[in-house]
């Protein structure tokens, strides 16, 4: 069982900025970021995958989000800049074998940290 702890969410005004951090337990193949608004599905964000350190991003963040990684601490980072009101969700740390574009494909998630952006 991996275990993932997510960090780093908060208020913030639109057009800040805030640092998402996911601390795993253990390695798995890939790593990624989900957010769910009130009312809304689960949609997909941004994923990495370990060994090769591809990245992945939905449209809706391309150019504002950042996705990293740090082998050592086997730690995912999801960078958020020119935030938007619409980002506003709860955001959560998901992990799996395959790489982690759809909620289907993750095996393991974390609790999911607020992010609120204010206008």
């Amino acid at each position: 069982q991996v275990q993932l702890v997510e960090s780093g969410g908060g208020l913030v005004q639109a057009g800040g900025s805030l640092r998402l951090s996911c601390a795993a337990s253990s390695r798995t193949s890939a790593m990624g970021w989900f957010r769910q608004a009130p009312g809304k599905e689960r949609e997909f964000v941004a994923a990495i995958s370990w060994m090769a350190g591809s990245t992945y991003y939905a449209d809706s963040v391309k150019g504002r989000f950042t996705i990293s990684r740090d082998s050592a601490k086997n730690t995912v980072y999801l960078q958020m800049n020119s935030l938007k009101p619409e980002d506003t969700a709860v955001y959560y740390c998901a992990a799996g074998w395959t790489v982690v574009t759809a909620r289907t494909k993750a095996d393991y998630w974390g609790r999911g940290t607020q992010v609120t952006v204010s206008s």
